[in-house]
This record gives structure tokens, sequence and C-alpha cells, in this order.
């Protein structure tokens, strides 16, 4: 399969169907990011560390997460 081909099983033609797909795989990444930047807080990491893992700036996985 190539990136061409990249669409959910039983979608067919119907694009509402594979942008409803994108949308809650949007939204499970975000939650999953979230769970895993408080864990990461939670055992002492840096938001230049968090950053890096995620491939973004300190400041801006900070402004997203920090509170």
């Amino acid at each position: 399969m190539n990136g061409d081909e990249l669409t959910p099983p039983g979608s067919g033609s119907d694009p509402a169907v594979g942008l409803r797909a994108v949308g809650a795989l949007h939204r499970l990444a975000e939650k999953v990011e979230a769970t895993n930047v408080a864990l990461a807080r939670e055992q002492g990491w840096s938001w230049e560390q968090i950053g890096d893992a995620l491939g973004v700036s300190k400041q801006s996985v900070h402004a997203k997460h920090g509170k």
C-alpha cells in the first residue's frame, strides 16, 4: 500500500467517511499526546525533553500543555 491508498476499510468513494476518520484520528492523537506529556512531566521530564521527543520546540509544547 502506498500513501495514495490510505482510506479506511469500507469507505469506498465517500469522502465524508474518510474525513470523519481523520477527525477521529486527530482527537485520539491529541488525547495520547496529552496523556504522555502529563506522564513525562510527572516523571520529571523538562519541556525541552518533551519537545524533542515530539519534534517541536519546548515553547510550543509548553504553550499547548503547560498549566
